[in-house]
């Protein structure tokens, strides 16, 4: 945990009506002096809609070489390398390399995130998929944050649902190839 973080802790219950998954997660997430909030709630609702056994976050922020969240098999073998916000091409070439799968998560115009990877080298570059959200939707999201934050998350049909104390938030999650 990097020097001067703030703890901020979730609970979650998630309802994954698409992948079958329902579970109540209960995060605690250092989150860097550096970080903003935005950046932090994409990294959670990553790890929610990644959510599988193995999965943990990484230093975020503060790492230089390992994503915002990783999922490890029983060995210890990387299956997904999952980023968050706009990574450089060399990050996303790195985990292609050393995972099965890339995603990236972001609360910026996927248009532009794309358009910086375009002509640079990634590894598997056709399998690395970019989520994005709805204009507006993370930032509501973050604005609803406290450093204890109870929330339900569900996606049915690509669309999320999101309700944080009283306020129902929904978005549809995109997914596009990183050129």
């Amino acid at each position: 945990m990097a020097s001067g973080a703030t703890i901020h802790s979730f609970s979650i219950q998630l309802a994954d009506v698409d992948g079958g998954l329902y579970e109540d997660l209960s995060l605690r997430v250092a989150r860097h002096p550096s970080e903003t909030d935005p950046f932090m709630m994409t990294r959670v609702l990553a790890y929610c809609l990644e959510y599988a056994d193995g999965i943990a976050f990484t230093e975020g922020i503060a790492s230089t070489d390992e994503p915002a969240v990783l999922v490890r098999d029983p060995t210890g073998a990387i299956t997904a390398w999952i980023e968050v916000g706009a990574p450089a091409a060399a990050r996303l070439h790195t985990g292609s390399m050393r995972s099965q799968r890339v995603a990236v998560y972001t609360h910026r115009d996927p248009v532009k995130v794309a358009a910086a990877r375009v002509g640079k080298r990634i590894h598997r570059a056709d399998e690395v998929r970019l989520h994005s959200f709805e204009p507006g939707f993370v930032d509501a999201a973050a604005g609803l944050l406290e450093r204890r934050t109870s929330m339900t998350l569900s996606v049915v049909e690509r669309r999320l649902y999101l309700e944080i104390g009283g306020t129902v938030l929904e978005s549809d999650i995109t997914m596009t190839p990183v050129p």
